[in-house]
């Protein structure tokens, strides 16, 4: 067996290699993979996971796995040690913040955890709602703008990822049509494969995703729901006016338009309007998660349903088997409660200002799209450069980007753009991966092609 799939992955290498596959190329799904090559999914996973050890590929949660440049050349390493023989130097896909010290906050917090009369209860099975305790702190944790959302109506999931597949199925049945905006994030196009939901790509403005534009998409054909990320938009960090917000749950309103609502993203924009759920409660499911507040590895996903849908969403949530665990329950209501959360959110708003000093310093004369607040930026490559050229250019000198193509929903042509993730590495490797992004760009591509 360890035969056979170095061996399909040898085919795959030498399809790298003679150009047949290039840098940031995505490869099939494992499951799509395995039937075009008959082989099993158990074997397909195996040649997966080659193709990253030798560095050929590279893979993340959500979005799938791409072909890769070769690793980086002797010199050109940015961090302080060489880079893994799987990945590069400095990978900027990933955006994972870690504020100094959380850690310890978070340990403080579990300790009453421990107690075995404690431990216990919390190792017991969790329904859709969780528990009481749980509802009233995620829903002071939810709070903004004025607005607050009944805790009655929360619910929890694993992870913000699972909270997103349980509201857009709740909303979308296999067939359906969920808008999105032209730009999205990766992991709702993931989401609507698995669900069997066509995407529908909505015009967006510098005002975030057109409430006219969503009107007539649902009259060509109708949608059963929107999936929007009002404040601090993945990948271009546009957050929506109050009045855009107003517009758009009018239209959802009037046309019967489920709204399933990110805002993952918004505590680090604590001054943004309400949200949509705000001005449409019948038709919007609120999704959030701790991923970004505290650590992708402890987390727990909220959602808030409008009464009427709240039976279809605890639903759609036991299907997929994406209920909470218990024990995630009272860890984060106990972050919650005790401050922790507010803490750590608020050294990261901090965190995303220094770096962002990074990036105007240092991105400068760029078609940079971004907001100060944000741990992300999108940037408009400069001609000639095209993004499968500049990505593979970046990774041979050890800085890792996404794509452009990974936010894009067909028909709209991958824009030549890359999201820079800012979050994960410390600020002397991101200065040192910046710089060297502007000098490649400015350098530009091999044959000026």
């Amino acid at each position: 067996m360890a035969r056979d799939y170095r061996q399909v992955a040898d085919r795959i290498a030498a399809d790298i290699a003679a150009g047949r596959l290039r840098p940031g190329d995505r490869l099939p799904t494992q499951r799509a993979f395995a039937r075009r090559h008959g082989i099993a999914n158990s074997t397909a996973i195996r040649v997966y996971g080659e193709l990253v050890r030798r560095g050929l590929a590279v893979g993340e949660v959500g979005r799938g796995t791409f072909v890769r440049a070769a690793p980086p050349p002797p010199g050109h390493a940015l961090a302080e040690e060489p880079a893994a023989p799987d990945g590069p130097a400095v990978n900027l896909e990933l955006n994972y913040p870690v504020a100094a010290g959380q850690s310890e906050l978070m340990a403080r917090s579990l300790a009453g955890l421990l107690r075995p009369d404690v431990l216990e209860l919390a190792t017991r099975p969790a329904a859709a709602d969780g528990t009481p305790a749980a509802r009233e702190a995620a829903g002071s944790l939810l709070s903004r703008g004025g607005w607050r959302p009944d805790p009655a109506r929360v619910l929890f999931a694993g992870n913000g990822r699972q909270a997103i597949a349980a509201a857009v199925a709740s909303f979308v049945r296999p067939g359906g049509r969920l808008g999105v905006d032209a730009l999205t994030y990766p992991l709702v196009k993931a989401v609507a494969e698995r669900l069997g939901v066509t995407l529908v790509a909505i015009a967006a403005d510098g005002d975030g995703l057109c409430p006219d534009a969503l009107g007539t998409a649902h009259r060509g054909a109708p949608l059963g729901a929107v999936y929007v990320q009002p404040t601090l938009h993945n990948p271009t960090a546009v957050t929506m006016s109050e009045e855009r917000r107003e517009r758009l749950a009018e239209v959802c309103a009037r046309s019967g338009i489920g709204v399933v609502e990110d805002t993952t993203w918004a505590f680090l924009a604590p001054d943004a309007p309400a949200p949509i759920a705000a001005h449409a409660p019948a038709r919007t499911v609120l999704v959030d998660s701790l991923s970004k507040r505290l650590a992708p590895g402890l987390t727990t996903g909220f959602l808030v349903a409008p009464a009427s849908h709240r039976d279809p969403l605890a639903d759609a949530l036991r299907s997929g088997a994406w209920t909470a665990g218990r024990f995630n329950l009272e860890a984060a209501t106990r972050w919650i409660t005790d401050g922790t959360v507010a803490a750590v959110a608020a050294a990261k708003r901090q965190d995303t200002a220094a770096r962002h000093r990074l990036v105007r310093s240092r991105l400068d004369g760029f078609r940079v799209r971004t907001d100060p607040r944000a741990y992300f930026c999108w940037w408009e490559l400069p001609a000639p450069w095209r993004t499968d050229t500049f990505v593979a250019a970046a990774a041979a000198r050890g800085v890792a980007l996404t794509p452009g193509r990974a936010f894009a929903v067909p028909p709209l042509a991958a824009p030549d753009a890359v999201r820079i993730g800012l979050a994960s590495p410390p600020y002397d490797v991101l200065s040192h991966a910046l710089e060297t992004l502007a000098r490649v760009a400015r350098e530009g591509p091999p044959g000026g092609a």
